[in-house]
Protein backbone atom coordinates (compact mmCIF):
# COMPACT_ATOMS: atom_id res chain seq x y z
CA UNK A 1 0.00 0.00 0.00
CA UNK A 2 1.22 3.27 -0.90
CA UNK A 3 2.17 5.90 1.85
CA UNK A 4 0.10 8.36 0.41
CA UNK A 5 -2.82 5.99 0.86
CA UNK A 6 -2.36 4.69 4.53
CA UNK A 7 -4.55 7.99 6.12
CA UNK A 8 -7.37 7.52 3.77
CA UNK A 9 -7.61 3.37 5.03
CA UNK A 10 -7.57 4.80 8.72
CA UNK A 11 -10.06 7.29 7.44
CA UNK A 12 -12.18 4.53 5.35
CA UNK A 13 -11.77 2.19 9.24
CA UNK A 14 -12.86 4.85 11.01
CA UNK A 15 -16.25 5.52 8.80
CA UNK A 16 -17.02 1.72 9.27
CA UNK A 17 -16.59 1.55 12.59
CA UNK A 18 -18.83 4.83 12.80
CA UNK A 19 -22.24 3.76 11.33
CA UNK A 20 -22.79 7.83 11.22
CA UNK A 21 -20.05 8.11 8.91
CA UNK A 22 -20.67 8.30 5.11
CA UNK A 23 -18.60 4.32 4.47
CA UNK A 24 -20.10 3.77 0.72
CA UNK A 25 -18.82 1.07 -0.53
CA UNK A 26 -15.61 0.93 1.83
CA UNK A 27 -16.68 -1.85 3.95
CA UNK A 28 -17.06 -4.45 1.57
CA UNK A 29 -13.69 -3.59 0.16
CA UNK A 30 -11.71 -3.34 3.49
CA UNK A 31 -13.16 -6.82 4.82
CA UNK A 32 -15.16 -9.91 4.21
CA UNK A 33 -15.51 -10.61 8.51
CA UNK A 34 -18.93 -9.75 9.48
CA UNK A 35 -18.95 -9.19 13.33
CA UNK A 36 -22.50 -10.47 13.17
CA UNK A 37 -22.64 -13.66 12.18
CA UNK A 38 -20.21 -16.30 10.86
CA UNK A 39 -20.17 -20.02 11.31
CA UNK A 40 -20.88 -22.37 7.83
CA UNK A 41 -24.24 -21.64 7.72
CA UNK A 42 -23.82 -17.91 8.19
CA UNK A 43 -24.66 -17.90 11.74
CA UNK A 44 -23.25 -19.01 14.98
CA UNK A 45 -24.38 -20.25 18.25
CA UNK A 46 -24.23 -18.75 21.36
CA UNK A 47 -24.10 -20.24 24.97
CA UNK A 48 -27.19 -21.01 26.08
CA UNK A 49 -28.15 -20.30 29.96
CA UNK A 50 -30.25 -23.92 30.07
CA UNK A 51 -26.58 -25.50 28.47
CA UNK A 52 -24.56 -24.05 30.93
CA UNK A 53 -26.60 -25.25 33.72
CA UNK A 54 -26.63 -29.00 31.99
CA UNK A 55 -22.43 -28.50 32.23
CA UNK A 56 -23.04 -27.67 35.76
CA UNK A 57 -25.23 -30.08 36.88
CA UNK A 58 -23.26 -32.92 35.29
CA UNK A 59 -19.85 -31.93 37.20
CA UNK A 60 -21.97 -31.46 40.01
CA UNK A 61 -23.28 -35.00 40.09
CA UNK A 62 -20.22 -36.42 39.08
CA UNK A 63 -18.17 -37.82 42.43
CA UNK A 64 -14.66 -38.52 40.44
CA UNK A 65 -14.83 -35.31 38.95
CA UNK A 66 -15.48 -33.84 42.80
CA UNK A 67 -12.35 -35.51 44.41
CA UNK A 68 -10.49 -34.27 40.76
CA UNK A 69 -11.20 -30.96 41.46
CA UNK A 70 -10.13 -31.13 45.10
CA UNK A 71 -6.91 -32.65 44.17
CA UNK A 72 -5.81 -30.29 41.39
CA UNK A 73 -6.94 -27.61 43.89
CA UNK A 74 -3.74 -28.34 45.97
CA UNK A 75 -1.75 -30.27 43.77
CA UNK A 76 -0.26 -29.44 40.28
CA UNK A 77 -1.97 -31.76 37.29
CA UNK A 78 1.67 -32.58 36.34
CA UNK A 79 2.25 -34.28 39.49
CA UNK A 80 -0.78 -35.44 40.01
CA UNK A 81 -1.08 -37.10 36.27
CA UNK A 82 2.71 -38.68 36.98
CA UNK A 83 2.68 -42.10 35.38
CA UNK A 84 5.19 -43.84 38.28
CA UNK A 85 4.62 -47.05 36.49
CA UNK A 86 6.77 -45.68 33.69
CA UNK A 87 9.46 -44.07 36.27
CA UNK A 88 9.90 -46.95 38.15
CA UNK A 89 10.87 -49.02 35.15
CA UNK A 90 14.09 -46.40 34.06
CA UNK A 91 17.52 -46.56 34.89
CA UNK A 92 20.28 -44.64 33.23
CA UNK A 93 22.23 -47.49 32.19
CA UNK A 94 22.52 -47.38 28.11
CA UNK A 95 24.47 -50.22 25.93
CA UNK A 96 25.80 -47.50 23.72
CA UNK A 97 27.35 -44.30 26.07
CA UNK A 98 29.79 -41.78 24.01
CA UNK A 99 29.52 -38.97 26.98
CA UNK A 100 32.15 -38.54 29.67
CA UNK A 101 31.92 -34.86 30.23
CA UNK A 102 29.52 -32.38 31.85
CA UNK A 103 26.29 -30.34 30.50
CA UNK A 104 26.52 -26.74 29.23
CA UNK A 105 23.58 -24.57 30.21
CA UNK A 106 21.76 -22.00 27.80
CA UNK A 107 20.80 -19.94 30.69
CA UNK A 108 17.46 -17.53 29.89
CA UNK A 109 17.81 -17.58 26.15
CA UNK A 110 16.96 -19.72 23.31
CA UNK A 111 20.33 -20.77 22.43
CA UNK A 112 19.81 -24.56 22.29
CA UNK A 113 20.50 -25.11 18.25
CA UNK A 114 23.88 -23.21 19.01
CA UNK A 115 24.37 -25.58 21.87
CA UNK A 116 23.66 -28.39 20.14
CA UNK A 117 25.27 -28.05 17.40
CA UNK A 118 28.81 -26.63 19.85
CA UNK A 119 28.30 -29.59 21.79
CA UNK A 120 28.38 -31.99 18.41
CA UNK A 121 31.59 -30.30 17.76
CA UNK A 122 33.25 -30.50 20.97
CA UNK A 123 33.52 -33.75 20.87
CA UNK A 124 35.72 -34.15 18.29
CA UNK A 125 37.70 -30.94 19.72
CA UNK A 126 38.18 -32.70 23.20
CA UNK A 127 39.42 -35.90 21.51
CA UNK A 128 42.03 -33.58 19.34
CA UNK A 129 43.68 -31.46 21.96
CA UNK A 130 43.49 -34.21 24.51
CA UNK A 131 41.39 -32.58 27.19
CA UNK A 132 38.75 -33.46 29.72
CA UNK A 133 36.55 -30.93 29.33
CA UNK A 134 36.24 -27.76 26.83
CA UNK A 135 33.64 -25.90 25.18
CA UNK A 136 33.47 -23.76 22.60
CA UNK A 137 32.23 -20.24 22.63
CA UNK A 138 28.43 -20.13 22.39
CA UNK A 139 28.05 -16.15 22.63
CA UNK A 140 30.58 -15.77 20.00
CA UNK A 141 28.11 -17.91 17.56
CA UNK A 142 25.24 -15.82 19.12
CA UNK A 143 26.81 -12.79 18.20
CA UNK A 144 27.35 -13.69 14.88
CA UNK A 145 23.49 -14.75 14.10
CA UNK A 146 22.04 -11.76 15.78
CA UNK A 147 23.60 -9.48 12.97
CA UNK A 148 23.69 -11.71 10.63
CA UNK A 149 20.20 -12.25 10.93
CA UNK A 150 19.37 -8.45 10.86
CA UNK A 151 20.68 -8.56 7.96
CA UNK A 152 18.17 -11.34 6.64
CA UNK A 153 15.32 -9.63 8.19
CA UNK A 154 16.31 -6.19 6.53
CA UNK A 155 16.69 -7.62 2.73
CA UNK A 156 13.30 -9.42 3.18
CA UNK A 157 11.77 -6.07 4.09
CA UNK A 158 13.70 -4.33 1.02
CA UNK A 159 12.27 -7.91 -1.05
CA UNK A 160 8.87 -7.54 -0.09
CA UNK A 161 9.12 -3.79 -0.42
CA UNK A 162 6.03 -4.18 -2.91
CA UNK A 163 3.66 -5.76 -1.22
CA UNK A 164 1.23 -3.55 0.75
CA UNK A 165 0.57 -2.96 4.86
CA UNK A 166 -1.31 -5.67 6.45
CA UNK A 167 0.40 -8.20 3.61
CA UNK A 168 0.75 -12.06 5.09
CA UNK A 169 4.24 -12.50 4.77
CA UNK A 170 5.48 -8.72 5.65
CA UNK A 171 3.04 -8.85 8.50
CA UNK A 172 4.81 -12.07 9.45
CA UNK A 173 8.00 -10.91 8.82
CA UNK A 174 7.38 -7.68 11.31
CA UNK A 175 5.86 -10.29 13.97
CA UNK A 176 9.37 -11.47 15.04
CA UNK A 177 12.35 -9.68 13.67
CA UNK A 178 14.76 -11.26 16.02
CA UNK A 179 14.36 -13.74 18.01
CA UNK A 180 17.13 -16.52 19.76
CA UNK A 181 15.88 -19.34 18.04
CA UNK A 182 17.19 -21.38 14.71
CA UNK A 183 18.10 -24.56 12.87
CA UNK A 184 20.76 -26.81 11.78
CA UNK A 185 21.71 -25.47 8.33
CA UNK A 186 21.78 -22.07 10.56
CA UNK A 187 23.86 -23.15 12.60
CA UNK A 188 26.26 -24.88 9.67
CA UNK A 189 26.03 -21.54 8.04
CA UNK A 190 27.36 -19.44 10.92
CA UNK A 191 30.24 -21.82 11.76
CA UNK A 192 31.29 -21.73 7.88
CA UNK A 193 31.05 -18.04 7.61
CA UNK A 194 33.09 -16.64 11.11
CA UNK A 195 34.43 -20.09 12.23
CA UNK A 196 34.64 -20.94 16.25
CA UNK A 197 37.04 -19.35 19.29
CA UNK A 198 36.45 -21.21 22.61
CA UNK A 199 34.92 -19.86 25.48
CA UNK A 200 37.94 -18.00 26.91
CA UNK A 201 38.31 -15.82 23.88
CA UNK A 202 34.46 -14.73 24.04
CA UNK A 203 32.87 -15.51 27.42
CA UNK A 204 29.45 -14.99 28.40
CA UNK A 205 27.73 -11.47 29.47
CA UNK A 206 24.96 -10.68 31.34
CA UNK A 207 23.12 -10.53 27.62
CA UNK A 208 24.04 -13.73 26.70
CA UNK A 209 22.63 -15.22 29.34
CA UNK A 210 19.52 -13.65 29.29
CA UNK A 211 18.80 -11.67 25.85
CA UNK A 212 15.09 -11.05 26.31
CA UNK A 213 16.28 -7.17 26.91
CA UNK A 214 18.57 -6.96 24.13
CA UNK A 215 16.27 -8.90 21.96
CA UNK A 216 13.56 -6.52 22.57
CA UNK A 217 15.84 -3.48 22.18
CA UNK A 218 16.69 -4.64 18.73
CA UNK A 219 13.54 -5.53 17.74
CA UNK A 220 12.58 -1.86 18.23
CA UNK A 221 15.57 -0.71 16.14
CA UNK A 222 14.90 -3.49 13.52
CA UNK A 223 11.06 -2.11 12.92
CA UNK A 224 11.92 0.96 12.55
CA UNK A 225 14.09 0.06 10.12
CA UNK A 226 11.63 -1.73 8.33
CA UNK A 227 9.42 1.52 8.24
CA UNK A 228 12.42 3.89 7.08
CA UNK A 229 13.19 0.89 4.17
CA UNK A 230 9.02 0.85 3.04
CA UNK A 231 8.69 4.73 3.05
CA UNK A 232 12.05 5.45 1.20
CA UNK A 233 10.85 2.07 -1.94
CA UNK A 234 7.29 3.73 -1.68
CA UNK A 235 9.15 7.45 -2.24
CA UNK A 236 11.10 6.22 -5.50
CA UNK A 237 14.64 5.09 -3.88
CA UNK A 238 17.04 3.67 -6.12
CA UNK A 239 18.29 0.04 -4.94
CA UNK A 240 21.39 1.55 -3.86
CA UNK A 241 19.76 4.09 -1.36
CA UNK A 242 18.13 1.10 -0.09
CA UNK A 243 21.00 -0.82 0.52
CA UNK A 244 23.14 2.16 1.85
CA UNK A 245 20.29 3.08 4.45
CA UNK A 246 20.02 -1.16 5.18
CA UNK A 247 24.09 -0.78 6.27
CA UNK A 248 23.50 2.74 8.37
CA UNK A 249 20.81 0.29 10.12
CA UNK A 250 22.86 -2.52 10.77
CA UNK A 251 25.83 -0.48 12.22
CA UNK A 252 23.67 0.36 15.17
CA UNK A 253 22.60 -3.23 15.74
CA UNK A 254 26.11 -3.99 15.80
CA UNK A 255 26.75 -0.92 17.95
CA UNK A 256 24.03 -2.36 20.46
CA UNK A 257 25.54 -6.23 20.04
CA UNK A 258 28.49 -5.36 20.67
CA UNK A 259 27.57 -3.48 23.94
CA UNK A 260 25.32 -5.90 25.43
CA UNK A 261 27.86 -9.37 24.20
CA UNK A 262 30.90 -7.58 24.11
CA UNK A 263 33.20 -7.18 20.67
CA UNK A 264 33.98 -10.85 18.64
CA UNK A 265 37.31 -11.39 18.49
CA UNK A 266 39.13 -11.34 14.96
CA UNK A 267 42.50 -13.02 16.45
CA UNK A 268 43.61 -14.56 19.83
CA UNK A 269 46.03 -16.62 21.35
CA UNK A 270 45.37 -20.36 22.13
CA UNK A 271 47.34 -22.20 24.37
CA UNK A 272 46.35 -25.01 26.73
CA UNK A 273 47.35 -28.00 29.41
CA UNK A 274 45.70 -31.39 28.78
CA UNK A 275 44.62 -34.01 30.91
CA UNK A 276 48.31 -35.73 30.48
CA UNK A 277 49.49 -32.47 32.32
CA UNK A 278 51.23 -31.93 28.65
CA UNK A 279 50.95 -28.20 27.40
CA UNK A 280 50.48 -26.97 24.31
CA UNK A 281 50.44 -23.62 22.28
CA UNK A 282 48.81 -22.38 18.72
CA UNK A 283 50.11 -18.89 18.91
CA UNK A 284 47.85 -16.28 17.51
CA UNK A 285 44.49 -17.82 15.35
CA UNK A 286 41.95 -16.51 13.78
CA UNK A 287 38.39 -17.67 14.52
CA UNK A 288 38.27 -19.41 10.77
CA UNK A 289 41.96 -21.23 11.96
CA UNK A 290 40.55 -22.22 15.23
CA UNK A 291 37.63 -24.14 13.35
CA UNK A 292 39.52 -25.14 10.43
CA UNK A 293 42.16 -27.16 12.90
CA UNK A 294 39.41 -28.57 15.75
CA UNK A 295 36.12 -28.90 14.17
CA UNK A 296 36.82 -32.42 13.01
CA UNK A 297 33.66 -33.04 11.13
CA UNK A 298 32.67 -31.83 7.82
CA UNK A 299 29.74 -29.44 8.05
CA UNK A 300 29.46 -30.06 4.27
CA UNK A 301 28.19 -34.12 4.64
CA UNK A 302 25.33 -33.27 7.01
CA UNK A 303 21.83 -32.67 6.13
CA UNK A 304 18.46 -32.50 7.96
CA UNK A 305 16.34 -35.32 7.63
CA UNK A 306 12.29 -34.74 9.46
CA UNK A 307 9.35 -36.44 9.74
CA UNK A 308 5.96 -34.87 8.46
CA UNK A 309 3.72 -37.18 8.67
CA UNK A 310 0.88 -34.94 6.70
CA UNK A 311 -0.67 -35.61 4.29
CA UNK A 312 0.64 -32.58 2.05
CA UNK A 313 4.12 -33.79 2.98
CA UNK A 314 5.40 -36.43 0.52
CA UNK A 315 8.20 -38.65 1.71
CA UNK A 316 11.51 -38.70 0.18
CA UNK A 317 10.87 -35.24 -0.83
CA UNK A 318 13.29 -32.10 0.33
CA UNK A 319 11.58 -29.23 1.50
CA UNK A 320 12.26 -25.28 2.55
CA UNK A 321 10.48 -22.55 3.87
CA UNK A 322 9.78 -18.85 2.67
CA UNK A 323 12.04 -16.31 4.73
CA UNK A 324 13.76 -18.84 6.79
CA UNK A 325 17.12 -18.13 7.68
CA UNK A 326 19.83 -16.02 8.91
CA UNK A 327 23.32 -15.67 6.63
CA UNK A 328 22.36 -14.14 3.34
CA UNK A 329 24.02 -16.33 0.64
CA UNK A 330 24.41 -19.06 3.30
CA UNK A 331 23.40 -22.85 3.48
CA UNK A 332 19.42 -22.50 2.77
CA UNK A 333 17.47 -24.55 4.89
CA UNK A 334 16.64 -27.37 3.85
CA UNK A 335 14.84 -30.65 4.93
CA UNK A 336 14.41 -34.75 3.65
CA UNK A 337 11.28 -35.95 4.80
CA UNK A 338 12.08 -39.63 5.50
CA UNK A 339 9.99 -42.40 7.07
CA UNK A 340 10.68 -42.77 11.22
CA UNK A 341 11.94 -46.09 10.62
CA UNK A 342 14.67 -44.73 8.89
CA UNK A 343 15.41 -40.95 10.91
CA UNK A 344 15.69 -43.77 14.02
CA UNK A 345 18.31 -46.22 11.96
CA UNK A 346 20.74 -43.64 10.73
CA UNK A 347 20.56 -41.83 14.61
CA UNK A 348 21.08 -45.12 15.85
CA UNK A 349 23.84 -45.92 13.11
CA UNK A 350 25.80 -42.40 14.12
CA UNK A 351 25.83 -43.29 17.81
CA UNK A 352 27.18 -46.78 17.53
CA UNK A 353 29.59 -45.48 15.13
CA UNK A 354 30.58 -43.55 18.22
CA UNK A 355 29.18 -39.90 17.10
CA UNK A 356 27.10 -37.88 18.87
CA UNK A 357 23.71 -37.04 16.81
CA UNK A 358 21.83 -33.52 16.96
CA UNK A 359 17.78 -33.63 16.90
CA UNK A 360 15.05 -31.24 17.16
CA UNK A 361 11.80 -32.02 18.92
CA UNK A 362 8.89 -30.58 20.72
CA UNK A 363 10.22 -30.97 23.87
CA UNK A 364 7.37 -30.03 26.31
CA UNK A 365 4.86 -32.73 26.09
CA UNK A 366 4.84 -35.50 28.71
CA UNK A 367 8.45 -34.50 29.99
CA UNK A 368 9.18 -34.95 33.69
CA UNK A 369 12.09 -31.99 33.78
CA UNK A 370 13.15 -33.00 37.43
CA UNK A 371 13.14 -36.88 36.59
CA UNK A 372 14.90 -35.87 33.35
CA UNK A 373 11.81 -38.64 31.53
CA UNK A 374 10.57 -38.41 28.42
CA UNK A 375 7.86 -41.04 27.70
CA UNK A 376 4.98 -40.89 25.19
CA UNK A 377 2.21 -41.77 28.18
CA UNK A 378 4.08 -40.36 30.85
CA UNK A 379 1.10 -38.41 32.45
CA UNK A 380 -2.59 -40.16 32.42
CA UNK A 381 -4.01 -36.52 31.71
CA UNK A 382 -6.69 -38.50 30.17
CA UNK A 383 -7.44 -39.83 33.38
CA UNK A 384 -7.37 -36.59 35.59
CA UNK A 385 -9.87 -35.02 32.89
CA UNK A 386 -12.39 -38.27 32.11
CA UNK A 387 -11.23 -37.34 28.20
CA UNK A 388 -9.52 -38.51 25.50
CA UNK A 389 -6.83 -36.71 23.24
CA UNK A 390 -6.64 -38.03 20.22
CA UNK A 391 -5.17 -35.92 17.54
CA UNK A 392 -2.07 -37.80 15.91
CA UNK A 393 1.46 -36.46 14.83
CA UNK A 394 0.15 -35.51 11.93
CA UNK A 395 -2.88 -33.93 13.04
CA UNK A 396 -0.71 -32.02 15.91
CA UNK A 397 0.98 -30.35 12.82
CA UNK A 398 -1.96 -29.52 10.97
CA UNK A 399 -4.09 -28.13 14.14
CA UNK A 400 -0.73 -26.35 15.40
CA UNK A 401 -0.99 -28.42 18.45
CA UNK A 402 2.95 -29.21 18.06
CA UNK A 403 5.80 -28.01 16.75
CA UNK A 404 9.58 -28.28 16.35
CA UNK A 405 10.73 -26.43 19.61
CA UNK A 406 14.13 -27.23 21.09
CA UNK A 407 17.57 -28.81 19.77
CA UNK A 408 19.59 -31.43 21.78
CA UNK A 409 21.86 -33.78 21.14
CA UNK A 410 21.96 -37.78 21.56
CA UNK A 411 24.81 -39.48 22.89
CA UNK A 412 23.65 -43.11 23.85
CA UNK A 413 21.15 -45.56 23.15
CA UNK A 414 19.98 -48.41 24.58
CA UNK A 415 19.90 -51.41 21.83
CA UNK A 416 17.96 -54.62 22.62
CA UNK A 417 17.42 -57.31 19.58
CA UNK A 418 19.23 -54.46 17.44
CA UNK A 419 15.89 -52.19 17.94
CA UNK A 420 16.65 -48.58 20.55
CA UNK A 421 14.58 -49.10 23.34
CA UNK A 422 15.78 -45.90 25.20
CA UNK A 423 17.85 -42.62 24.02
CA UNK A 424 20.47 -40.83 26.13
CA UNK A 425 19.91 -37.13 25.31
CA UNK A 426 22.50 -34.38 26.49
CA UNK A 427 19.96 -31.20 27.04
CA UNK A 428 21.39 -27.44 27.48
CA UNK A 429 19.51 -26.31 30.76
CA UNK A 430 22.44 -26.94 32.87
CA UNK A 431 23.25 -29.58 35.83
CA UNK A 432 20.28 -28.99 37.47
CA UNK A 433 18.06 -30.56 35.29
CA UNK A 434 17.85 -34.37 34.61
CA UNK A 435 20.35 -36.01 36.26
CA UNK A 436 23.38 -33.93 35.99
CA UNK A 437 21.54 -31.96 32.94
CA UNK A 438 21.24 -35.68 31.05
CA UNK A 439 17.99 -37.45 30.07
CA UNK A 440 16.13 -40.41 29.10
CA UNK A 441 14.52 -40.49 26.07
CA UNK A 442 11.84 -43.58 26.15
CA UNK A 443 11.52 -44.56 21.98
CA UNK A 444 7.62 -44.32 22.55
CA UNK A 445 8.18 -40.59 22.26
CA UNK A 446 11.02 -40.48 19.78
CA UNK A 447 8.02 -41.48 17.32
CA UNK A 448 5.84 -39.03 18.87
CA UNK A 449 7.81 -35.54 19.46
CA UNK A 450 11.20 -35.90 17.53
CA UNK A 451 10.93 -33.84 14.21
CA UNK A 452 14.35 -33.37 12.78
CA UNK A 453 18.14 -34.81 12.87
CA UNK A 454 21.34 -34.21 11.53
CA UNK A 455 23.02 -36.68 9.21
CA UNK A 456 25.56 -37.80 7.06
CA UNK A 457 24.46 -37.89 3.33
CA UNK A 458 26.85 -40.68 2.74
CA UNK A 459 24.55 -42.94 5.41
CA UNK A 460 21.13 -42.04 3.61
CA UNK A 461 19.87 -45.10 0.62
CA UNK A 462 20.80 -44.24 -2.74
CA UNK A 463 17.43 -43.38 -4.11
CA UNK A 464 17.22 -40.77 -0.84
CA UNK A 465 20.80 -39.19 -1.81
CA UNK A 466 19.53 -38.51 -5.58
CA UNK A 467 16.03 -36.74 -3.48
CA UNK A 468 18.79 -34.59 -2.08
CA UNK A 469 19.69 -32.92 -5.81
CA UNK A 470 15.67 -32.24 -6.77
CA UNK A 471 14.54 -28.69 -6.18
CA UNK A 472 12.41 -28.46 -3.01
CA UNK A 473 9.09 -27.86 -1.93
CA UNK A 474 8.94 -24.30 -0.66
CA UNK A 475 6.24 -24.22 2.41
CA UNK A 476 4.58 -20.94 3.45
CA UNK A 477 6.77 -18.85 6.20
CA UNK A 478 4.32 -19.78 8.72
CA UNK A 479 4.04 -23.24 8.46
CA UNK A 480 5.10 -25.56 11.44
CA UNK A 481 7.85 -26.90 9.66
CA UNK A 482 9.34 -23.32 10.08
CA UNK A 483 9.69 -23.46 13.31
CA UNK A 484 12.99 -22.18 15.34
CA UNK A 485 14.32 -24.51 17.96
CA UNK A 486 14.66 -21.93 21.34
Amino acid sequence: MKHGHRIALAVALLLVAHPSGNAGDTQGELSSFSVETFGPDGTAEGLEHNQLQTMQKAFRDNSYYQRMQNAVAVTSVHDLALNRSIVTRMDNSFSHKLDDWSVTSQKRTGRCWIFAGLNLLRAGAMKKMNLKSFEFSQSYIFFWDKIERANYFLESIIDTADSPDGDRVVDFLLDNPMNDGGQWNMFVSLVKKHGCVPKAAMPESESSSNSSMMNRMIRLKLREGARQLRDLHEAGATPETLRTTKREILTVVYRMLCIHMGTPPARFDWQWRDKDDEFHRDGEMTPRDFAEKYVTLDLDEYVCIVHDPRPTSPHNRTFTVAYLGNVVGGEPVLYLNVEMRLMKELAMKALLDGEPVWFGCDVGPHMARDLGIWDSRLFDYEGVYDTQFRLNKAERLIYHQSRMTHAMLFTGVDVVDNQPRRWRVENSWGKDAGKDGFFIMNDSWFDEYVFEVAVKKSELPEELQKALERKPIVLPPWDPMGSLAM
